[in-house]
């Protein structure tokens, strides 16, 4: 466990200081489900520094290795994990396909691209979990095309019930290298979370369908 926690630590700290952690500043991020947001994590700058980047797919690859030992297979959901799944399959040798939100409107009409090989067994590699509404539609899309999956497995996620709920009804494990309080935590020991914006992070966290600015 303190191999975990200190791996979660290196991963936080690399996404606060290349610039992948944001903070509301005037006014809160508004994400698509509609929430208001005093906070931003975009992953994919992680991809733009190549020792960190080196950092993220090693211990994407070491995840799947412990939770995930028979997988043979790596579905990335678009667009967020597509990069990503493309460097942690290369590291772990293995086949690569990619989810579409939906099915192309021309061409082919896939919405799983790559070659699906439903006799092997698959580990879906997502960047971030939020509400895990699009994670799950592509696991559905990855189920409803006969493959087999293990499980999935994320850079960070928010923890909201609603979608630790909503993972457990699709009956999916998930496995993520960071969570917010780790994030908040490492932030706050680092001196690169204002603390001002402290408890509007808490209220948020507790209630994020129903918070606002003014809260």
């Amino acid at each position: 466990m303190t191999r975990i926690r200190e791996q979660a630590e290196t991963i936080a700290l690399g996404l606060l200081q290349c610039g992948a952690v944001r903070w509301m500043q005037s006014k809160p991020f508004v994400w698509a489900s509609g929430w208001n947001s005093p906070i931003y994590c975009d992953n994919r700058i992680a991809l733009s520094i190549p020792k960190f980047r080196k950092e993220v797919t090693k211990a994407i690859a070491d995840s799947i290795r412990s939770h995930y030992p028979q997988a043979n297979g790596i579905a990335a959901v678009a667009t967020g994990a597509i990069a990503q799944g493309a460097l942690v399959a290369d590291a772990l040798e293995l086949p690569l396909v990619y989810v579409r939100p939906a099915p192309k409107a021309h061409g082919l009409g896939n919405q799983i691209e790559g070659l699906l090989n439903t006799n092997l067994q698959w580990v879906m590699l997502e960047d971030l979990i939020s509400t895990g509404g699009s994670s799950l539609h592509a696991l559905e899309a990855m189920r409803g095309a006969g493959a087999h999956v293990l499980g999935m497995t994320a850079i960070f996620t928010y923890g909201f019930p609603q979608a630790e709920q909503a993972f457990e009804q699709h009956r999916c494990t998930l496995n993520t290298l960071l969570d917010y309080p780790t994030l908040l935590s490492v932030a706050q020991k680092k001196g690169l979370l204002p603390e001002h914006m402290m408890p509007s992070l808490q209220r948020w966290r507790e209630n994020p369908a129903g918070w606002t600015f003014s809260s």
